[in-house]
């Protein structure tokens, strides 16, 4: 694992040979900066007309507390992931997962495998992980051709099994991001993304 936190470690990195890497996978502390990195670096595919599909998690506030999140898809769709409140379903500490709100936005992603694209999974995390249907998904994901671009939480606690499965991935690139790194790594996975899907494009 490299955490990507001086200029040497870039550069090892990044001169790494692209045969083996396929996914890039990025973990950190909650905050740190993991999505905006997901968001800069999609921006910057698409600018290079390389597909990219998938979504990303998103905090909802107000007032100014946070009281949920929602998952957004690459296309715009939006639909809630958890909410604080007296509501039924499963929980992860104060919040409320809407496991039918978040399949209708997230597994429709996965009918992209095999279309020569990068999938963008955003997160790989206890709230997701609730729902069967994406954890079998996204375990197919990684055994497709596809490139993937995620993220998951840092290991903290009881092992999360699709979390370990993903993170000790033979074909995974797993990044740490933290406060010194999170502003100049962007272009680097864009690089070497860009440079993985055309060389998986030729195969």
């Amino acid at each position: 694992m490299f955490s990507l936190n001086n200029t040497n470690h870039v550069n090892q990195f990044f001169n790494m040979s692209t045969s083996t890497v396929q996914h890039i996978i990025l973990t950190g502390s909650p905050g740190v900066g993991k999505t905006t990195i997901i968001q800069k670096v999609c921006s910057e595919l698409l600018r290079k007309d390389v597909p990219v599909k998938g979504f990303y998690t998103s905090e909802v506030r107000e007032k100014g507390k946070r009281i949920g999140f929602d998952v957004v898809s690459l296309a715009g769709e939006k639909s809630s992931l958890a909410r604080i409140g007296n509501i039924t379903g499963p929980k992860v500490g104060q919040y409320v997962v809407d496991l039918q709100s978040f399949e209708s936005v997230a597994l429709p992603i996965f009918k992209s495998l095999n279309e020569n694209s990068i999938i963008v999974i955003d997160e790989i995390g206890k709230m997701e992980l609730f729902s069967k249907s994406f954890e079998i998904a996204t375990k197919t994901a990684f055994s497709s051709r596809n490139t993937i671009l995620g993220t998951i939480p840092v290991q903290k606690g009881k092992p999360i099994p699709l979390v370990e499965f993903v993170r000790s991935h033979p074909s995974v690139k797993l990044i740490t991001v933290d406060m010194k790194n999170r502003d100049h790594i962007a272009d680097e996975i864009v690089q070497l993304l860009t440079s993985s899907f055309h060389d998986l494009g030729k195969k």
